[in-house]
């Protein structure tokens, strides 16, 4: 029931920063999840339906905010001091709860969006 677009992706240098934006049909636990060329997908950020709960990569954690708007049921998730290990296809996903998320896989997914960073 739940679609997803995102956007926001791109090509920066190491060290700059992306925000990447989803725009979902309704108001879910929100996320993201990453997969690079040759490399399994992998859980980068979540944040809970109330927008009081947030979990993080460890991959990511210090660099990394996840947030949403709940009024345009949009997340986003910023990203600084890029690194070249980030380059990865991007995907937004959306789920009843950040444990289904993370433990069973998300239940929606968005079409994904390309972040590349070079060194």
């Amino acid at each position: 029931q739940v679609q997803l677009v995102e956007s926001g992706g791109g090509s920066v240098q190491a060290g700059g920063s992306l925000r990447l934006s989803c725009v979902a049909s309704a108001a879910y636990a929100m996320g993201w999840f990453r997969q690079a060329p040759g490399k399994e997908r992998e859980f980068v950020a979540a944040i809970n339906w109330s927008n009081s709960r947030t979990y993080y990569a460890d991959s990511v954690k210090g660099r990394s905010t996840i947030s949403r708007d709940n009024a345009k049921i949009t997340a986003y998730l910023q990203m600084n001091s890029l690194k070249p290990e980030d380059t990865a296809v991007y995907y937004c996903t959306a789920d009843q709860s950040i444990g289904r998320m993370r433990l069973g896989g998300p239940d929606y997914w968005g079409q994904g969006t390309q972040v590349t960073v070079s060194s």
